[in-house]
């Protein structure tokens, strides 16, 4: 969230928050919160209207942040990596604001520990062994961690 968002929020459900947040951000004026906000609402309408149960649980709701969080980061490093400084500060900008409502995420040695545990508790030797690794990892860490962080974490265990 940003500075000028309400912080009184955080008891509400995830969806009631952003909408709450949403509201606040338009009397503020806080442009980048507003359209971030705004996209993330659309694509919670465009989830809830995808399955046969239109009902988005608060897993729901932080599967859909997660996913326009990653495309911010994504977005923010294919403009880095062209040279396009103003969009990618813009991109990290919003996706300031989409972590606000995300859980905080693992460090790489967090992972690694998390990573190791199961490596030991499933034998797993090898890189092809990454199938049987991945899910518990993945399970483990909800939405604690980036799936692609924790693989290329998992492959450099078991290329050793």
């Amino acid at each position: 969230m940003t500075e000028n968002q309400p912080q009184n929020t955080s008891a509400l459900p995830l969806r009631d928050r952003i909408e709450a947040d949403f509201k606040q951000a338009m009397r503020n004026q806080d442009a980048i919160a507003k359209m971030t906000l705004r996209a993330v609402k659309t694509a919670l309408t465009e989830a809830g209207k995808s399955g046969a149960d239109h009902t988005l649980t608060e897993d729901d709701v932080l599967a859909v942040i997660q996913r326009e969080a990653k495309r911010r980061r994504e977005a923010a490093a294919e403009y880095t990596r062209l040279g396009a400084t103003a969009q990618a500060a813009q991109e990290e900008t919003e996706l300031a604001v989409l972590e606000g409502y995300l859980p905080r995420q693992l460090e790489e040695a967090e992972v690694e520990e998390m990573a190791r545990q199961i490596i030991a508790e499933t034998g797993a030797s090898t890189p092809r062994d990454l199938g049987q690794v991945m899910p518990k990892l993945m399970a483990r860490m909800g939405a604690a961690a980036d799936g692609k962080q924790a693989s290329q974490v998992v492959r450099r265990l078991l290329s050793v």
